[in-house]
């Protein structure tokens, strides 16, 4: 699987603390292994982002993302839910 990061999801997982890019590093991992892995809670996004899935990586934040082509998946942005609007 080829992760390709978005410039958007690139700046937001600077400005994350060092504990929660511990986190996402880990459940990229999972990720790799198993997109739909029960681990991540992945789900399908409704309204203006119905293109586009997220996986959490704690209670508070998730990773939005897009499946492209022949195994691309676009990462585009992380945080709270914020970052849905």
């Amino acid at each position: 699987m080829k992760i390709i990061y978005s410039p958007l999801f690139a700046r937001q997982y600077k400005s994350l603390n060092s504990s929660l890019k511990l986190i996402a590093e880990k459940k990229e991992i999972v990720f790799r292994a198993n997109p739909f892995d029960a681990r991540l809670k992945t789900h399908k996004l409704q309204g203006r982002l119905k293109d586009f899935w997220a996986f959490s990586l704690d209670r508070k934040n998730r990773i939005v993302f897009e499946f492209g082509e022949q195994g691309t998946v676009y990462f585009h942005s992380v945080g709270d839910h914020s970052i849905y609007q």
